[in-house]
């Protein structure tokens, strides 16, 4: 049987008894397969991330070397964050890259999707080789690494596309030099959160936005520019606000801005303006394979409009996508 492939009769962990389980059984079978080598962790500070690096720790302990990239696609303040709480929080072994140049010059003038996905996975790989060069003993390689990830980026049946490809499964390179440890490759995300709070990460932590791994490039559509970028990167910052305020944040399961490399014409200052749309899309899922729409109040739009269109250099419009998933998958790209 294929490895990646969830076997059927498989409990789904849903309390925190069987997560305890899991993580004993995890912890057993990470140490058997790493002994006493280092384990370099693609530690984005996401949930798949966080769980990982909270499991590896309680197995290998300093034998884990945790390793934040910035790579210019990260939301408002996301690295500062990170580094507060693994690095000051957790007493994590952290290392942190400022590639942040080094992959918008890869990605300029790339438009199509899965390119850019496997841009940004390539060279996410080419980071971590450079920083395992600086270390001794690193032979493997963690990811947080869920079953979504795989069902999308697999072919599940003869004659059926993948959905799309994730930068931690579509996009590794063939002579990868490292041994992969994918401790969560079989759960879904609902089930990565109750093994997140058996393992006693902060709630905040825990039910923290997820992020794709390739970030900001997949939300700004299309060829990436640094003004567009910068655009999204402020508009997103006042959707999540407004979602704290009014109580969205613990109720909806995904938000975020997407914005697409096209221009309207639109009024500012008495005066023609062509700017970009700001696309919200706003989703529930449980295992996201599928995923409903949330129904935002229109008090609510209207005040994420009005901040965005003044506060926001670059955009005049803001949209809200009202497709579920399937027709329309949970990221744009």
């Amino acid at each position: 049987m294929n490895s990646n492939i969830r076997p059927e009769n498989m409990t789904r962990i849903t309390t925190k008894e069987l997560a305890e389980a899991f993580i004993d059984e995890q912890v057993r079978l990470v140490r058997e397969q790493v002994g006493d080598k280092k384990v370099l962790l693609a530690l984005s500070g996401g949930v798949d991330s966080s769980v990982v690096a909270a499991l590896l720790i309680k197995a290998i302990g300093k034998q884990l070397v945790s390793v934040h990239v910035n790579h210019g696609l990260m939301r408002k303040g996301e690295s500062e964050q990170v580094i507060e709480i693994f690095e000051k929080g957790l007493n994590a072994n952290l290392v942190y890259v400022d590639a942040s140049e080094r992959f918008l010059n890869l990605l300029a003038g790339v438009s199509e999707p899965e390119k850019k996905r496997k841009i940004i996975g390539a060279e996410f790989i080419n980071v971590f080789a450079e920083e395992a060069s600086k270390l001794e003993g690193i032979e493997f390689l963690a990811q947080g690494t869920i079953y979504p990830d795989i069902l999308e980026s697999i072919k599940q049946a003869e004659g059926k596309k993948a959905v799309k490809s994730h930068h931690n499964v579509g996009g590794l390179p063939e002579d990868l030099q490292f041994e992969l440890v994918e401790p969560l490759k079989l759960l879904f995300k609902d089930e990565v959160r109750v093994v997140g709070e058996a393992l006693g990460l902060p709630h905040g932590m825990v039910y923290r936005q997820p992020f794709p791994g390739p970030g900001l490039g997949v939300r700004c559509l299309g060829a990436i520019t640094r003004d567009r970028l910068e655009a999204l990167r402020e508009a997103d910052a006042i959707l999540r606000d407004e979602f704290d305020k009014c109580g969205l944040a613990e109720k909806v399961w995904q938000y975020f801005i997407a914005i697409p490399d096209i221009k309207s014409v639109g009024v500012k200052d008495e005066s023609r303006y062509e700017g970009w749309p700001a696309i919200i899309r706003a989703v529930n899922t449980t295992d996201a394979m599928s995923a409903t729409i949330e129904e935002i109040p229109y008090a609510v739009l209207h005040k994420i409009t009005a901040r965005i269109t003044a506060e926001v250099d670059g955009i005049n419009r803001v949209l809200y996508d009202l497709t579920p998933k399937p027709t329309g998958t949970i990221e744009w790209e």
